[in-house]
């Protein structure tokens, strides 16, 4: 399969690309480690990969609607797909 198949294919099977799955899948599992392991906004960004807890404070925003400052007493809730 080529490069481009699979892209096309991946799309089409979940809607976006394999970049923005990734960060969704990132994002998400930092919501986990946010609400269940109570680990701090900058921590939960390093260990899911993010070099800049102000990018990732954005991106998770945009993601979730709410800051992962907000967002880390709430509770676990579904991911936000």
């Amino acid at each position: 399969m080529s490069v481009s198949a699979f892209y096309a294919s991946f799309r089409e099977l979940t809607g976006t690309t394999p970049l923005q799955f990734q960060k969704q899948l990132r994002l998400i599992e930092a919501r986990r480690l946010l609400q269940a392991d109570r680990l701090s906004v900058s921590s939960a960004a390093f260990q899911v990969g993010y070099e800049s807890p102000t990018q990732f404070s954005r991106e998770y925003s945009r993601q979730f609607g709410v800051s992962p400052r907000m967002d880390k007493g709430a509770g676990i809730t579904a991911p936000g797909f």
